[in-house]
Formats: C-alpha cells, structure tokens, sequence
C-alpha cells in the first residue's frame, strides 16, 4: 500500500512541475530574472529531470551574471538527455564568458557536429577563433554562417572585420583570395561587394554604395560615440575650431547644414552659428541618436548629393565630419555643395589624406599621381592635390586647410585635412 502511494505521489508531482516550469517561462518573458530563477528552482526541486527547465534556467542565470551556475544548469540539461545543438551552444557561450576557452571550443564543435546548420554557432565560434588570433579560421567559419543566413547584417559585418584584421596583419593574399569568395558567393549585399573589393585590391567603386553606408551605421548606431571615442577621434572639434577660425563670429543666424550628421558629434558646436539647424543622413539608427541630443531643428534621412541638389541655394554653412570619405570622385559633391550654399556661403569639411600613391584605384584626371584610394576599411583617402582642383572646377574657395590627426586605425594616427571653402560672394 505504501509503495503504490509513492507512486501515485511521483506521478501527481510531474503535472505540478510543469505548472512550476511554464510559470517560471513567462517569468523570465517578462524579464523578471530572480523570480524565474525562484520559480525554476522549485519546479526543478519538484522534478529533477526536467531538461528543457535546467536550460531555460541557465539562459536565466547568465542573465543575472552567475555564469558558473549557468554552466552547471546547461549540463544539467545535457545530462538529462536534452543534447542538442542549443545546448552545447549556450554552454558554450558562457565558457567562453568565463574565460574557459578550449572547453568553449569544444562546446561549440558538439553543437555543430549535432547541428550543421546552426548559423549562430559557425559565428560565434568564428568569433572565439577571432579573438585567439586564429583569422584565417575565423573568416572560414563567418563565411559558413552567413553562407546559411545570406542576409545576416552581423554577419557579414564579422567577416569583414576578419578580412580587415587578417590584412592588416599582412596575410594580403590570404585576405584576398577569401574577399573574392565571399563577393562571389554574396553579389548583391553591399558589405560583400564594398569591402569585398576592397580588401581583394581590385575596387573600381568611385564611391561607397548608400546601402553600404546605411547597413554598416545602422549596425553600431548604439555604440558609434564609444568606438570613436576609443579611437580618438578629433573630426567633430577639429571642424568647429576651423569654422571658428575662418569666418564670422556664431552670431545665431545662419542656416546650417550638418552633412553627414551620423549621431550628432557636431551639433552642439554647430547651434551658435544657426537661425536653423538641419542635418542629413543616410542612417536611421544615427538619425536616431541625433535627435536625442536636442540640438537640431530638422533631421533628414536621404543620400547627400540629392539632398544638397533639393534645396539650391538655402545654406550658409554646411559641415562634413569623415563624410567625403565615402566618397572617392569629389567632382559631384563639391558641385551639389556649391549650388546649395549662398552668396559667401561656407563648406568645412575633413578628408583622410592619402599618404601611399604606389596603390589605387584611379587617377581621375590628376596628373599628380592616384587621386583616391579606398582602404580596407572601406574609407577612401585623397590626394591633397585632387582635393583642392575638385573644390576650385566647383567655383569654391580655400580660405583655411590644416592637417592634423583625426583618428587612430590600428594604433596607427589617420592624417587628414581640415578645410574651410567658401562661395563668391
């Protein structure tokens, strides 16, 4: 008699954790972390061999920061019978977090011999063999993944940042032979093509294609003003210090473009000279954050040149922080820019200054060596030369230029150009 009431209890418990368990899902849905970690325990005190619930309440542990607890509640799971891919990928994850490196390499193995299709698992494992130094694998690995998710942002933005770092390391040909691969097999996304081409060494683009520019700001919107700041970056106060310089005092009256204006590093210098400010981007996501800033009086989300071609003759001064070196051929721009701006109007913008002429894309016209060259970083830099004769064919004129440091790429300074032109007037 006793024993069957055991039984009978055994089999009223099961019911009671599932109960437990569903509740503690919709805890964790919520974000409601310890309650569900709470609640996971006590189903799992109810019913130890609930594999699905140690996995949950591992996702929930990681979540808090406990990250020896999440492993154990992951092999738990294992454990239980639940071995599959997902699995050995969060185990592998918060490995990795840990610091325990070569188990995470194993777990992510496991999860990929159990699910070879797992696009995540290829990328995070790249991104493990990326940060041991191992690029060659890592690019393999990110060209698996997008390989399976072709319209995965992050991860072509990965690969390129293995190409990037396998070339910069001087494996050129390495780097190549994989940029021609992923271009091949990913024609039509813009990151392939651009710096696909880039880093093969064999760009014939006169400037970076706007779906290009709009998917790579989109991506770091979030964390554009840290990673600059990290690189040092000084084109926003170099800009403001050169209008300062060149032209009127910030009299509060002047129609004001910020071109380009990515997050808004300008705006706050750019207020004091503006009646009105505007600014212009191709980015949403940067849009986003500039609005949050304050400062602007109208935001427009639209590719530059026809932006400036819309509105002829409107502004005084217009401002280009690290936006022209999207562009390779000045030619268009320079002239969009000289019918937007009034009489004595203003354009003060940087350019990166192309230091290397043994290697390029063209000439364009400029008998004194390549004009523009695009980096593998997808940037293009200028010769001095080609900058002044496309500002000169547009009717602007220098009135200030300088050169300084506007960042740094990979620990190395990037030279570039300040410069104030202004319309007749």
């Amino acid at each position: 008699m006793a024993a069957s009431r055991l039984a009978l209890r055994g089999k009223a418990a099961v019911p009671a954790a599932v109960r437990l368990c569903r509740q503690a899902d919709a805890l964790a849905a919520a974000g409601r972390a310890e309650e569900a970690d709470a609640a996971y325990r006590h189903a799992l005190a109810t019913d130890p061999a609930l594999a699905g619930a140690h996995n949950n309440h591992g996702n929930v542990l990681r979540a808090l920061g406990r990250i020896e607890a999440a492993a154990a509640a992951y092999r738990a799971a294992l454990r239980c019978g639940l071995d599959v891919g997902l699995v050995r990928y969060n185990l592998a994850a918060v490995l990795r977090q840990a610091g325990r490196l070569e188990e995470a390499a194993s777990a992510y193995r496991h999860a990929l011999c159990l699910d070879p299709d797992y696009a995540e698992a290829w990328n995070n494992q790249a991104n493990l063999l990326r940060d041991r130094e191992r690029l060659t694998e890592a690019a393999i690995g990110y060209r698996r993944a997008v390989a399976i998710r072709p319209d995965w942002t992050d991860g072509h933005d990965n690969l390129a940042s293995a190409l990037y770092l396998l070339h910069d390391r001087g494996e050129h040909d390495t780097a190549a032979r994989l940029a021609r691969d992923w271009r091949r097999d990913h024609p039509d996304n813009p990151v392939a093509r651009h710096i696909g081409s880039a880093i093969a060494g064999d760009s014939t683009e006169v400037r970076a294609p706007d779906a290009y520019v709009r998917q790579t700001f989109d991506l770091f919107a979030a964390e554009f003003d840290d990673r600059l700041a990290a690189l040092g970056y000084q084109a926003p106060a170099l800009l403001i210090e050169a209008v300062a310089a060149s032209g009127p005092a910030p009299s509060g009256q002047f129609q004001v473009l910020d071109a380009g204006c990515g997050t808004g590093l300008c705006a706050a210098g750019l207020r004091p000279y503006a009646r009105h400010l505007s600014g212009v981007d191709l980015s949403g996501g940067m849009l986003a954050r500039a609005q949050a800033r304050g400062h602007y009086d109208a935001l427009h989300e639209a590719e530059l040149v026809a932006h400036l071609r819309a509105h002829q003759d409107r502004f005084d001064l217009i401002v280009a922080a690290d936006v022209l070196c999207y562009f390779g051929d000045l030619f268009d721009a320079f002239a969009a820019v000289a019918g937007a701006l009034r009489a004595g109007g203003r354009l003060a913008f940087s350019v990166e200054r192309l230091t290397d002429t043994d290697d390029g894309n063209t000439d364009n016209g400029n008998t004194d060596g390549v004009a523009f060259r695009v980096g593998t970083h997808g940037r293009y830099a200028h010769q001095p030369a080609y900058v002044l004769n496309a500002l000169a064919a547009s009717g602007l004129r220098v009135v200030h230029t300088t050169e300084h440091t506007l960042r740094h790429e990979s620990g190395e300074p990037v030279v570039g150009l300040v410069i104030v032109a202004v319309t007749p007037g």
